[in-house]
This record gives C-alpha cells, sequence and structure tokens, in this order.
C-alpha cells in the first residue's frame, strides 16, 4: 500500500507515525460531544495519540493561526468580489460575515488543529509500514 503524503495524512486525520491508522474515533465530526474523542494508541502503530498530559493545549497556537489566516483570506475575498469601504460600512459587513464564517469553520478547525499539531511533534516512519 503506498503512503500518503504529510498533507494527504493531515487532512484525512490519520496517524502521522504510520499514516494509517485513523486519529479520531468517528469519522464524522456528529454528535458535536464526541468530535475530538481520539483512540489512546493507533490501531496500526501503535503511537501514542497523547504525548503528555494537557499535550492538546497548544492546538490553541495552531487554531489561531489558521483563523488568521482565514480572516485574511476572507477580507481578501471580500475586498476582490464586493469591495470594501468606511463610506458604506461595507467593513462592518465583511468583519460581521468574516466572524460567521468563522464560527460555522470552527468544528474543522478544532480537529485540523489537533492533526497539524500531533504531526509536528510525532515523526513518519517508513519502517512502519513494511
Amino acid at each position: 500500500m503506498a503512503t500518503k503524503s504529510l498533507i494527504a495524512s493531515i487532512f484525512s486525520y490519520t496517524c502521522p507515525r504510520c499514516r494509517q491508522g485513523k486519529l479520531f474515533v468517528n469519522k464524522s465530526m456528529f454528535p458535536m460531544k464526541q468530535m475530538l474523542d481520539m483512540p489512546k494508541r493507533c490501531l496500526v502503530c501503535n503511537q501514542p495519540t497523547e504525548l503528555e498530559t494537557g499535550f492538546y493545549f497548544g492546538t490553541g497556537y495552531v487554531s489561531y493561526a489558521m483563523s488568521i489566516a482565514l480572516m485574511v483570506s476572507w477580507f481578501t475575498a471580500y475586498y476582490v468580489l464586493i469591495g470594501i469601504s468606511w463610506k458604506d460600512n461595507s467593513v462592518f459587513w465583511a468583519l460581521g460575515s468574516g466572524i460567521v464564517f468563522l464560527v460555522c469553520m470552527q468544528p474543522i478547525l478544532m480537529r485540523l488543529s489537533r492533526s497539524v499539531y500531533i504531526h509536528i511533534f510525532v515523526k513518519f516512519e517508513d519502517s512502519v509500514n513494511k
């Protein structure tokens, strides 16, 4: 079986060590209460998913960076497609709609930030897949 690339592994929420096992118990984000439930260890390579107590507190920084990138992208797209001006208060419409967009994207950002964060600290081992 061909191994996934780093980007594919992050976005498919697979184990960073073997890139085959799933990081989350539920494939879907629903129900929301169980959205971030993770197995204790990867079912394929036995890699722990929580490296130390409180490991995922650092995902706040990753999530913050992704939120800023999304808002900058949102304002750029809004400016190009609609236009932003202080005269007609469109800057407030852009900000308000951007906040609504960001709140709707939050469940995806939470999972994605966990995936990115564990991929930073756990390196891929091709020998696990052989």
